[in-house]
């Protein structure tokens, strides 16, 4: 393969083995890393340059960031790179959205074939200044307690009126009212048009939210404007505009902007919507969501309370099922057995009881009358005493010429002792009292 030369770039020496567009042909091409070498070697005849721009991506991987930076006027983008060694000499607050100026030296990989430019030196915009004032108002509203979520109010669940602070004939009013009667047809509104940017924005607008905050059917209050460069929407970042929100007793919702705007209003309002239209979401119920809830729970409720009554009712069938229940005699009816087969078998063994006691007490009365002296002189006995009351118990105790009385079964009498006799009675005719009984 034939090797052509380019021609040199005056006061550089020309690429010790590139080629040229019209040095290559069907018959005999280059390769595509040649091309790429060439293409390098132009590149790296080029200087550093200085560029101006938005970061529209920020991406870190490994310490390096690899990003894009837009050009607002004709919205024409570059690739940048910035290795962790750089990185860590720029301002640690750069971030998708930042209007700044770049030092970039272009850059062509040969393997790939992708162009980059590497920056060695990047910083802010006119805003610079601007927003580090801001990052330090910030860094100072926050260890105030400002920004805190303890201190932020509640929005009320149907606000009767919604207080509006924005821009006259914005397209911010028209998003914020169209959302809200769409959500809720009886929403009402009370308006306060103000300045949304420039030397008049912070003065009208906290005028407009004293106004509205003692109104005293506002029930919240909105704070719309449509998206801005940060130039636009440093009145919404006012420390004084700041402090009056922080102030005010009716809740304020922040609106400013979009999704990427971030002003200090967002930080300390009670709730920060992205976009005009996500603030009348947030603040508006939906009137058919909620029909469809209150239908919901009701039906719940029916569920609920129909499974209740059938559940009652299976127990109260299955407690009215119950012998006990369905016959309440028959409880009476059995009981009454139970209690007559009780009393007969207690009358039973009472009579018995008696009977056997009354048995034993004959034997003992028989017994007792066996042993009584009383059936002893029934049976002929007799028993002798003196005068005095002394039981005879020896004949040598009553003398011929003794009076002796003498008991017998039946009474006693007086009677005169003749004396001893020669016959002795036995032992067997003493009773047990010890007495002396002799035969009549």
């Amino acid at each position: 393969m034939t090797t052509f030369q380019p021609a040199p770039v005056p006061g550089e020496a020309p690429p010790a083995d590139s080629v040229r567009p019209k040095d290559s042909t069907p018959q005999a091409p280059t390769s595509v890393s040649r091309l790429n070498e060439t293409i390098r070697g132009f590149i790296q005849t080029w200087g550093s340059v200085w560029v101006e721009g938005e970061i529209t991506s920020w991406n870190l991987r490994g310490g390096n960031v690899f990003g894009r930076l837009k050009d607002n006027v004709t919205d024409a983008t570059l690739a940048f790179r910035i290795w962790s060694s750089t990185r860590e000499r720029l301002p640690a607050d750069l971030k998708v959205g930042d209007h700044v100026v770049a030092c970039v030296k272009a850059d062509f990989f040969v393997k790939t074939g992708d162009f980059s430019f590497g920056v060695s030196a990047m910083r802010h915009v006119g805003l610079g200044d601007q927003l580090e004032k801001l990052e330090r108002l910030r860094s100072q509203l926050r260890s105030e307690g400002l920004f805190d979520a303890a201190r932020k109010k509640r929005l009320p669940f149907l606000p009767h009126t919604i207080g509006l602070i924005t821009g006259e004939n914005s397209d911010a009013e028209k998003d914020v009212h169209r959302n809200a009667e769409l959500r809720w047809p009886q929403v009402r509104f009370r308006t306060k048009y103000a300045a949304v940017q420039g030397e008049r924005c912070v003065p009208e607008t906290i005028a407009a939210l004293k106004a509205l905050d003692a109104a005293p059917d506002v029930d919240v209050i909105i704070i719309a404007r449509g998206g801005g460069d940060p130039q636009t929407l440093l009145g919404f970042s006012d420390e004084r505009l700041v402090r009056a929100v922080a102030t005010a007793s009716t809740p304020v919702v922040s609106a400013i902007g979009h999704e990427n705007d971030h002003p200090l209003l967002d930080d300390v309002a009670d709730l920060r919507a992205s976009t005009p239209t996500d603030a009348a979401k947030r603040v508006v119920p939906d009137v058919a969501e909620q029909r469809a809830l209150i239908a919901q729970l009701r039906a719940r409720l029916t569920g609920r309370l129909s499974q209740r009554v059938s559940h009652d009712i299976a127990q109260l069938e299955q407690l009215r099922s119950r012998p006990a229940l369905r016959s309440p005699e028959s409880i009476l009816t059995s009981r009454a057995q139970e209690v007559e087969l009780l009393v007969g078998r207690g009358r039973f063994r009472v009579d018995r009881a008696l009977d056997a006691q009354a048995q034993a007490t004959s034997e003992l009365r028989a017994t007792l009358r066996a042993l009584s002296p009383a059936s002893t002189l029934a049976r002929g006995y007799a028993i002798a005493h003196l005068s005095d009351g002394t039981i005879v118990r020896d004949a040598a105790q009553a003398p011929a010429s003794a009076r002796v009385v003498v008991t017998v079964g039946r009474g006693s009498f007086a009677a005169l002792s003749e004396g001893e006799v020669a016959e002795t009675p036995s032992p067997d005719d003493h009773d047990a009292a010890g007495g002396a009984v002799a035969p009549i």
